[in-house]
Formats: C-alpha cells, structure tokens, sequence
C-alpha cells in the first residue's frame, strides 16, 4: 500500500467488529500526482443523505443490539464504517484497510485473523462485484443492503456473499409483466452500461421475449459517457415507443432526465426500477415534465422505531466524532474539515420516513448479530463465551441458516442465492395539490405469494405520463379484430404486422389471433370472417321460381296428355285414331302422362324414398313410352309390308305380339331398376365437395353401372325405334305416322345427348334441373310430334279424318 493508510469516518471498537463501505460523499476529488511524495487522502465532496442514512442505521443497529440482553448479551460488538465516495479506487482502498488494518505491522508476516467478522456494503452492484471479489478468498462475509445484480446470485464465484435486497430476477421479470399487464407489446429500453444494468436488462428482454413483447431498441450507457448519452436520446426521440423501461441507476437517470429536458422530449411513459424511481435527487422544477406519471419498483419502506429521534440527537451527541470538544471514541487522529458538510444535517431528519434501504442495513446488522450469537453460544442467563475464536468462514455458515424476526414484524433468512425474498411496491409519479411530487403506491409485487397472487395493481389510482388520467397506447401495429389474422412483416420484431383477413371457410373469433381456424365440415365462415354458420343447403324446392316454373310445365303437360287422351278417346271410331293401333296410341298417351308427372319426383328435399322412385320410375316411364313408340313403328312397317302379294306378316305382329312386345320390353326395365335397388340403391347425400359455401343435397346414384345401364337401355330403344321410323318415313301415305316419329325419335335423341355432359358437370339445383328439362322435353317432343297432328285434322280439318284420304293412292 503506497500512501498514508486510509482511516474509518466513523468507527468504534468491540469484542466484535463489523466492516461497512458507504458512498457517504458522492464525488471525489483527486490529487495531483506529481511522483515526487506519497500520494495524498483523497478528498470528497457532495454527501449522500442515502448513504448517509445507512451509516447511521448501522451505528443505530449496533448500539441497539449492545444494549440488548438476550442477543450477544456480554459481547460488544464494534464498527469501522468507510466512506468510498463512490469511487472504486477508494473502495478498493477501503476493502483492504478494513481485511488488514490501517497500520502496518512491524512483524514481517500477518496473523491470519481478519480484524472484522463481517462486512456491510456496498451499495452499489459493480462496486459489490469487486469487493465480494476481493473479501471472497478470505472467506470474509459481505452483506450488501442494496447491490441487487442477479450476478452475484452465483455462489461459485461469490460464496460469501450475502444481500438483505432481492435479486433484479425477480425485479427484471416484473418490470415485464407490468407491460403485459397493461398491454403495451412495443416498448423503448435503456439501462446502465455496468453489471446492475447489463444484467437486469438481459433478464427483462429474455422474459419480455416469452411474454411476446417486443423491444424497439435496448442501449445502454455509462454516467461518464457523455457522447453515448447522446445516442441514447436521438435514438428515444426517433423511436415510436411510448414506453420505456429505464433499467438505470440514480445517477444515470439524472444525466438523461437533463437531457430529454433539454431537447424538450415528453409524454413517454417510463417504467423504472428500485435504482432511481424514488430518488428525491430527480425532483427537479422540470423533471415532472418528463417523469410524471413513472410507474417502477421500489423496495419497501419500513418505519425504524426510534430511528428519526436517533439522526437528529443520539448520533451527534455520543458518536459523530467533531460533535464534541473534548474525547474522541475513535483510537485515531481525526481531521474534522472532512465532516463540515456532514454537520449541516444535524438537525435534519423529515427525509427518513422516505429511506427505503435503511431497514435493509437495519437487517443485515441483526443477521450478523444473530449468526455470532449461534457461534459463541450465547446463553440469556450466562451470556457468551468470550475465550472462542470466531473465523470469518464461520460467520458465513452460520448466515445460511439464520431465521429470525426483526422489531419491524420481517422474518429474515437468506434463499440458496444469499438474498432474501423479493417483495416490492409499486410506485407512481403523482403531483399533490400543492405541486409537489410524491412518490404513491398503487400496487406491490410479492415473490413469496402463489403465482396468481404475487402482483396485484390499483390502475384507479394511476396518473399516467404526462399526468394524463388515460392509460397511453404503445404499441407497433394496432391490434387484428376478428375475422383476421397476424401476419409478420419480414424483417420486423413479431409485434409488427399486417392484419390478414381469413380466407374462405377459416374464422377467428378473438382480437390478434395468429391463425384462422377451419370451420367444420357443414359450417362456413360468415361475411365477418367471425363466426363459423351453417352452410346453405341447396336443393331444387318446390317454392322457388324455378321450381314453380317446372311444375308448371310438368302438370302442363301431364294435362295436355291428358285433354289429348280424351279427345282420342271421343275419336276413337276415327281412321285416323283407328290407324297403327289405338291401342299402342292409349298406351302412348298414358306413358307420357307418366313421364310428365315423374319430373316431379326430382323436386324438393331429396329423401331415401323419393331417391329410389325418382330413377326407377324416369327409367320404367320411358321404356314404357318408347316400347310403344317402337310398337307403333313396327306396325307402320309391317303395314305396308303386308300389301305385298304373298305377304302374311301382320299375322305375325298383330294387336298381341305388338302388347307382348311393350311388356318385354318394359319388364327389363323392371328388372335393371330391381336388381339396382337390391344392390346399391340411390340415398340421399350432402355433397361437400364441389362448393365450399354451401351443401348440395342431392340423390347419390349408388350404382353408377344401374344408372347407366337404365339410360342406356332407353337410348339403345330410342336409337332402334329412330332406325326404324327413319325406314318407313319415304312410304307412299298421305298421313306416314313414321316421318313424325323419326323427328320425334331425333327430338328425344339431341335432348339426352346434350343432357348427358351437363349431368357430369358439378352437382347442384341446376344439373336437377337439366334433368328434368331433359325430361319435359323430350316428352313434350313425342307428344307434340306424334299426336298434335292427328290433332289437328281432328279438331281443324275433319274433312280429311276418312279412310280414302288416309290412303290416298295407296292401297292398304
């Protein structure tokens, strides 16, 4: 050690002493060094009424616990408290003064006995790092009241060390969710560029990261670096976050609360934490303009019985050392320039109800106390044995399983990490009405409550930034309504997106969902996108105009029919109903009607019944009819064939091979529609899946092969009676029945020929209803074809309704 040793500002001797580092002053003062002496004590200027406060409570502690007669009740426990002036060169030089002694010994080697049992400090989490660092291969105890650096939870490399503060894990974690908590998902942050602020950041981002909040920018700065400072505050006024959490300590705080005034930079809401949210050093005429409203951590204040009377009279009286002017309790010279300043708040106490880490000092002292209690047996009647030899390494096991309770109502005792439980308020920046700034509690966070317990939040009470009553909006996309989705802009935190709407058939039913659901089978999404809705099911009703419209020309037709089947029956001795059997020409008109009525089989809801009958009779009906157009043209045939001389062919088709013949040929209709009922019969069938929007209900042909092979059956009688009435159509008559039956035989043909692409296409009302068009039509052909001319000489031109004129120049 180079220089004159470093001295206690306060110190007292006992049959135990405890160490303690305090910033007392805040600023050094540093010699010139000129390399021609020994370097002079450093001197120091601006005292800390902060760390001040925690020197007094420490002295307060120690006398309370010597007076005290069942804790160490015969042993007097002393104190060297050092004043490190905030600086690490005076607090590595206090460190070593406190684990040697100020004084070096003539001896040539050391005793090996730490003059301390335990030190108190510091306050500051970088300064601790060194300390613990330096006292830790001693084995020496260091009880830090305020350092909260998750850092040093690491027992390898402090494993002395031990904290009456909770670690900022749990002080980082909440600062994240009181942002989810009030919803802000883009927020601004900065911290202190030392291992209180590098650590409690990188804790906030990872948790912030898993409450899916983003983060604009995170930098960092030193108080001694003006041109980073700078960054800082161009980055902040250039950012659109409203929110900021300031991971910073006092000092920092001060430095970029000046400068924000400066460029006139408000209405940003700051999140703060214990380090600088109720430091009255930031009450400034203009630092409401910029912090009002802050929300942040700060540790709890305990009233110290006794503790105010104590600062303004005890402690002057019977410790400060230049408070008198004789005696000195302290065994070295004392220069009393160096407590000038101190003197001035002797009569100044209304900032102690306000101390929040003096109870911490408070407790640390107590958890030494009690840990030397256990290691010289202190017994309440026989007191402790003085003659034992207290190792620092003893103290240290000992603190691990200290648990008491303080005057306070505090239990005490230190988790696997060496802190104690983490419990804190939660403070706001609030004006009162006189103007002043008050630091109001709204709300606390517990860490030793259930999960759903730990953070509890009066947001009525809450004045927001700006001293705003509403709560501010940050955020960097405004949040998706339902029927939409997040979609992430590349290169972009997950916090900045597009609003997507669903697409067809998805849906989502709650604010910033990250994908649309599929609705079930037989729903679809609504036009809102927000709610999954039955789809529309389509069929071919009897209510709709189309519907109407078949109907109508089905009856019209059965009707037709049936005014026809009249008029031929009041006609019936006529040659002309006479002609190529009447018979057939009944039969004809019978099967027709039933053609006409089958079409309305295929509309309105599709049933298991209505299925089955809507084929077999379409299937039944037409060969029906067209066996006996067949028969008809067979006769026109055979009639002209038998004016042949030495023909006898009409007694081979006469009137009942020309019925069995219909019979024949309609049974094996009957029998193709029989075995596809018994195999594979149509059902009724929701069909999803040509339309996404709506439900086709439609008939299922079961079979496809029974279907086919009914159309193709009454095709291959079609093309054969076509064949044949197109052979007849030249035979010399003035009334050829076979010309009228070609066209309706090719009426009938085009029909099912264009009908057949269209029933392929997609399923629907409309392929129903080109089926049963196809139906009318073709019906409407033969009946339109071979009747409404025989009609027409009948009820117009009965003149020509004779045998002669139906020969002509033929004879039959």
């Amino acid at each position: 050690m180079m220089g004159d040793p470093k001295y206690p500002l306060l110190s007292k001797d006992g049959d135990v002493n405890i160490g303690a580092l305090f910033s007392v002053h805040s600023i050094e003062i540093l010699p010139s060094f000129k390399y021609t002496q020994k370097p002079q004590l450093l001197s120091c200027s601006s005292v800390s009424l902060r760390d001040f406060r925690m020197a007094q409570t420490m002295i307060f502690a120690i006398e309370e616990i010597n007076i005290s007669q069942s804790l160490l009740p015969n042993i007097s426990v002393g104190y060297r408290i050092y004043d490190t002036c905030g600086s690490r060169m005076s607090s590595m030089s206090a460190t070593m003064a406190l684990m040697n002694g100020p004084e070096f010994t003539a001896v040539d080697r050391c005793n090996g006995q730490s003059p301390i049992h335990a030190i108190i400090g510091e306050t500051e989490s970088s300064a601790t790092v060194i300390l613990s660092r330096t006292a830790g291969p001693f084995k020496i105890p260091v009880i830090s009241p305020s350092a909260s650096c998750e850092c040093l939870s690491n027992k390898k490399d402090y494993p002395s060390f031990f904290r009456t503060i909770a670690s900022d894990y749990h002080q980082s974690r909440a600062l994240a969710y009181i942002v989810k908590h009030f919803g802000w998902s883009w927020v601004g942050a900065v911290n202190t560029d030392n291992d209180y602020g590098n650590n409690g950041m990188t804790i906030f981002l990872n948790t912030a990261q898993e409450e899916g909040i983003c983060v604009e920018y995170s930098v960092k700065f030193y108080r001694t670096e003006p041109d980073k400072l700078q960054k800082v505050v161009e980055t902040i006024k250039k950012g659109t976050a409203k929110v900021i959490v300031a991971f910073l300590t006092s000092s920092e705080m001060y430095n970029l609360l000046e400068q924000l005034s400066i460029q006139n930079i408000t209405g940003l809401q700051m999140i703060g934490v214990e380090g600088w949210i109720t430091a009255k050093s930031l009450i400034t005429p203009n630092s409401f303009h910029v912090l009002g409203g802050s929300l942040g951590f700060a540790v709890r204040k305990i009233d110290i019985e006794g503790f105010a009377d104590y600062v303004i009279k005890a402690f002057w009286e019977t410790v400060f050392p230049c408070s008198q002017t004789k005696g000195n309790s302290s065994q070295y010279a004392v220069n009393c320039n160096i407590y000038q300043d101190l003197l001035l708040l002797k009569n100044y106490n209304e900032d102690v109800p306000e101390q929040r880490y003096s109870s911490n000092v408070y407790k640390a002292v107590y958890a030494i106390a009690h840990s030397l209690h256990n290691l010289l047996m202190c017994k309440k009647q026989t007191g402790c044995e003085k003659g034992l030899e207290i190792k620092p390494q003893q103290v240290v096991e000992a603190l691990k399983k200290v648990n008491f309770t303080v005057k306070m109502g505090d239990r005490v005792w230190f988790d696997s990490t060496g802190a104690t439980v983490a419990q804190y308020e939660v403070v706001n920046w609030q004006r009162d009405s006189n103007g002043s700034i008050q630091f109001k509690a709204v709300g606390y966070y517990d860490a030793s409550l259930p999960l759903d317990q730990r953070f509890v939040l009066n947001t009525k009470n809450i004045i927001w930034a700006g001293g705003q009553i509403e709560k501010p909006r940050s955020v960097c996309s405004e949040s998706c309504p339902p029927g939409t989705r997040k979609a992430a802009q590349k290169g972009r935190p997950v916090c900045c997106y597009d609003c997507v709407p669903c697409a067809e058939g998805e849906i989502s039913n709650e604010t910033d969902s990250n994908n649309c659901k599929q609705c079930p089978d037989e729903y679809w999404s609504n036009a809102e996108k927000n709610k999954c809705v039955l789809k529309t099911v389509e069929f071919l009703s009897f209510t709709e105009v189309m519907g109407i419209v078949l109907v109508f020309f089905s009856l019209f037709g059965a009707g037709l029919t049936v005014l026809m089947a009249i008029l031929f029956y009041s006609k019936k001795d006529t040659p002309i109903v006479k002609a190529n059997n009447s018979e057939l020409s009944f039969l004809l008109l019978f099967s027709l009607a039933l053609c006409f009525l089958c079409s309305l089989t295929f509309i309105g809801r599709p049933t298991e019944w209505s299925c089955m009958l809507r084929h077999t009779a379409f299937g039944i009906t037409f060969v029906l009819c067209i066996s006996c157009v067949l028969g008809k043209t067979i006769v026109v045939l055979m009639a002209f064939k038998a004016t042949l001389p030495g023909s006898n062919v009409m007694k081979w088709f006469g009137p009942a091979q020309q019925r069995l013949s219909v019979l024949a040929f309609t049974l094996i209709q009957v029998l193709i529609c029989v075995l596809w009922l018994k195999i594979s019969p149509p059902f009724p069938y929701k069909n999803l899946k040509y339309y996404n929007e709506k439900i086709v209900l439609e008939c299922s042909l079961g079979s496809t092969v029974g279907f086919w092979a009914v159309l193709g059956y009454i095709g291959l009688l079609a093309v054969l009676c076509f064949i044949l009435a197109f052979l007849a159509r030249k035979l010399p008559d003035n009334f050829n029945e076979a010309k009228f039956i070609t066209f309706s035989m090719l009426i009938f043909c085009a029909v099912w020929i264009t009908f057949i692409p269209s029933y392929v296409s997609p399923p629907g009302k409309f392929t129903v209803a080109v089926e049963i068009f196809a139906i009318l039509a073709s019906s409407f052909g033969l009946l339109f074809c071979i009747f409404v001319p025989k009609c027409y000489i009948i009820l117009w031109k009965p003149e020509q309704n004779t045998k002669q004129h139906l020969m002509g120049k033929a004879s039959i």
